[in-house]
């Protein structure tokens, strides 16, 4: 027997009953605490209790303890004893549940195409700097505009050897590529292909294929009406941490992008709940965190609820942290003055109890209690309270090996994703192009200029314009020539012309600042660094 009502989960009691509102679940929360304090047992009832109300759910298992959601409780005296002090009787229940992994060991493997991605994130996922960032947008722009590539699957960026190929496509015909979308380095090429070798070395080539997640599946009830719980076997993946926390916004954009507007429906038709959630933030950019905080503030007309489960509030940036109107705080430790600023912190996000000192209650508080304001019926948070949080009905604890198995043997997308497929894109195609001459397809100019983004547009005989007046001045001034090589004629007549003209300009700048400065000394000083610059850049 649940005590859940109508349109309200039941979480616990202290001095009033605490109740999730089911309408204002899609407003987000948090849930936060220091280490053995009680967050996954929290994050499970919180879980069970949307299972219930028929609201598929998705959480990343950091330690395994989550998947024992899909198994039968036990009526432990602790439990019983708890419940019957909270005003029900405990029933031990087990959820249906859909095991996920990256890496396809401990579930379903999920998969993205790396078009799908984008440049942002797979800029954050291979911790690129300004300039390797620039190469990955000028790699997708390229696989955009490019006649063949877009009319494969996924813009034929499906996995990352299709990225390595067009990286290596882009290095080979840096100078025409360079014409048209702005300056491709090759050794800022190559320092991006070094990083994706990395990316590859930590499992990141079997995120990235076909067939690629349907965010459908993950938003899917059971025969009984209730919704199905998606767990992410995050174990392994915690190895990872910048693919654990990029995946995760990826999963966000996608349902964000995919999912038409509900406004503030009945009852969320996700709840999406985002373990570790420092991780997201930490040294991101600030482009990235812009993104977050899009995203969040966002897909609550989507009908997604987002839950960051963190062990300190001030892992989340206020940005973001004011989103969050459903809040579920256990202990935290005050060893250090960031300790206290957090427990500070903390209290302050709270409405005053004029019971309760919060600050202190936050360091006293034991296993299984929490101060606790969700948000009321006009969308205004409840005033905290100190709760005791209801058990779960299922079981707290892994399942084992064989229990997982039988799992994902019964689950109803066995068979969709367990296979990867191999489609005809970037790899097979440039592989093609480059054993037939190579040579570049006739395109349009990019949308934007030289690779900045905002630019006017150029037209494709513009283009040409300023790549043949580029081509002569290498020619006149022998940029681009070996070195120790003779210079041509002309190329000499050119050279002088232009130190000429840089002793000109040198000889009227010390003439200035010596007038300016009344001191000759520092116009022979402006004189040779002038002729120096100038002079310099012709200078072989």
């Amino acid at each position: 027997m649940t005590p859940d009502r109508d349109g309200k989960i039941f979480v616990g009691k202290g001095g009033s009953e605490e109740w999730l509102a089911l309408a204002l679940a899609n407003r987000h929360g948090l849930v936060t605490g220091a280490t053995g304090t009680g967050k996954t047992v929290s994050l499970q009832v919180l879980a069970e209790g949307f299972s219930r109300a028929g609201v598929p759910v998705f959480a990343a298992d950091i330690k395994g303890d989550l998947s024992g959601i899909a198994a039968r409780g036990e009526a432990r005296p602790d439990f019983v004893k708890r419940a019957k002090d909270l005003g029900f009787d405990y029933a031990p229940e087990e959820f249906s549940v859909v095991f996920w992994d990256l890496f396809g060991q401990q579930g379903h493997p999920i998969r993205a195409t790396v078009f799908e991605m984008g440049p942002l994130l797979v800029s954050r996922m291979l911790e690129l700097n300004d300039v390797q960032e620039g190469i990955i947008n000028i790699a997708f722009r390229y696989a955009d505009d490019d006649p063949e590539l877009k009319a494969a699957d996924g813009e034929g960026l499906v996995d990352l050897k299709d990225l390595r190929e067009l990286l290596s496509y882009l290095s080979k015909n840096a100078k025409e590529i360079s014409g048209r979308y702005g300056n491709v380095a090759v050794t800022a090429v190559g320092a991006v292909q070094r990083q994706l070798l990395v990316l590859e070395n930590q499992g990141g080539t079997k995120f990235f294929g076909e067939p690629a997640l349907t965010v459908g599946d993950l938003m899917r009830t059971d025969g009984n009406g209730r919704g199905i719980i998606n767990v992410l076997a995050a174990d392994k993946l915690m190895s990872s941490p910048r693919l654990y926390a990029t995946f995760l916004l990826w999963l966000l954009s996608e349902l964000f992008e995919k999912l038409p507007e509900v406004g503030d429906p009945p009852k969320p038709k996700l709840v999406f709940f985002f373990d570790e959630a420092h991780l997201l933030f930490n040294e991101a950019p600030k482009q990235l965190l812009d993104k977050v905080e899009q995203v969040v503030r966002l897909i609550r007309s989507k009908g997604v609820g987002v839950y960051f489960v963190t062990q300190n509030p001030l892992d989340v940036p206020d940005k973001v942290l004011g989103q969050l109107g459903n809040r579920v705080q256990h202990a935290l430790r005050a060893f250090t003055p960031r300790d206290q600023k957090a427990v500070a912190a903390a209290a302050e996000t709270f409405r005053p109890n004029p019971k309760l000192n919060t600050a202190q209650v936050i360091t006293q508080l034991g296993k299984g209690e929490a101060l606790v304001s969700f948000l009321e019926g006009n969308g205004t948070p409840s005033m905290v309270d100190r709760t005791i949080v209801r058990p779960p009905s299922a079981r707290i604890g892994p399942v084992t090996p064989d229990e997982r198995k039988a799992v994902i043997d019964k689950s109803p997308l066995k068979g969709k994703y367990d296979t990867t497929i191999d489609p005809n894109s970037a790899y097979e195609i440039l592989q093609k192009r480059l054993a037939s001459g190579g040579a570049l397809p006739p395109i349009g100019a990019p949308a934007g200029g030289a690779g900045v983004p905002g630019a006017p547009d150029q037209a494709p005989e513009q283009v040409g314009f300023f790549h043949r007046i580029a081509e002569w001045f290498s020619s006149v001034f022998g940029i681009g020539r070996p070195h120790g090589s003779p210079l041509t004629t002309s190329q000499q007549v050119a050279r002088n012309v232009a130190r000429a003209v840089a002793a000109g300009v040198a000889t009227q700048v010390a003439a200035e600042l010596a007038k300016s400065t009344g001191s000759k000394t520092a116009g022979t000083i402006g004189k040779a660094v002038v002729r120096g610059a100038l002079g310099g850049v012709m200078r072989r």
